[in-house]
C-alpha cells in the first residue's frame, strides 16, 4: 500500500483494503436496481444490458469486497463484545447479501439482459438484496467509524458500548 498511500495519502490510515473496495459493490448493486427498475416502467434494451453490465460488475467487485473482508478479519483487532454485537452480525448479513447478489446475477445470466418472466420477482428480490446489503452496511459502518475497524488511531481493542 506504500506506492498507492503517495497518490491517496488517506490509505495510510487504513489497516486493508476492504473499506476502500467495498463501496463499489455498494453502487454497482443500486445501479443495476436502478437501471432494472426503470426498465421495467419504460422497457428499453440498452437499459437492460446497462442493468446486466452494470449487476456483472456489482457481483464481481463484491466478490473481492468479500475476500478483502476476510483478509481485514485477520488483522483487526476488536474485543470480544464487539465482535459479538458487530462483527458478526455485519458478516451474517454481507453472508446473505452475497447469497442473494449470486442468486440475482445467476438468474441474469440464464435469462439475460432482463429476466422475460418473472420480472417483478427479479425486482423484488433485488431490493431484498439491497435491503440485507443496506443493513449489514450499518453494522460495518459502526466497526469502522465507531470503533476505528478501518483506522489506526488506536492500537488496543475497544469494548462495546450501545
Amino acid at each position: 500500500m506504500d506506492t498507492l498511500s503517495k497518490f491517496l495519502p488517506g490509505v495510510a490510515h487504513v489497516h486493508n483494503l476492504h473499506p476502500l473496495i467495498i463501496h463499489f459493490p455498494i453502487a454497482f448493486l443500486i445501479g443495476a436496481m436502478l437501471l432494472y427498475g426503470t426498465c421495467w416502467i419504460w422497457p428499453s434494451d440498452t437499459r437492460a444490458w446497462a442493468g446486466y453490465w452494470v449487476l456483472l460488475l456489482g457481483f464481481w467487485s463484491y466478490y473481492l469486497a468479500v475476500l478483502t473482508g476476510i483478509l481485514a478479519l485477520m488483522g483487526v483487532s476488536l474485543s470480544a463484545s464487539v465482535r459479538q454485537h458487530l462483527l458478526l452480525p455485519h458478516m451474517n448479513w454481507m453472508i446473505v447479501t452475497c447469497f442473494l447478489t449470486t442468486c440475482l446475477t445467476a438468474w441474469a445470466i440464464v435469462d439475460k439482459p432482463f429476466p422475460r418472466k418473472g420480472r417483478w420477482g427479479f425486482l423484488l428480490l433485488h431490493l431484498v438484496l439491497l435491503v440485507a446489503m443496506t443493513r449489514g452496511a450499518d453494522y460495518g459502518s459502526r466497526l469502522v467509524y465507531d470503533y476505528n475497524a478501518a483506522g489506526n488511531a488506536v492500537k488496543v481493542p475497544l469494548h462495546f458500548s450501545k
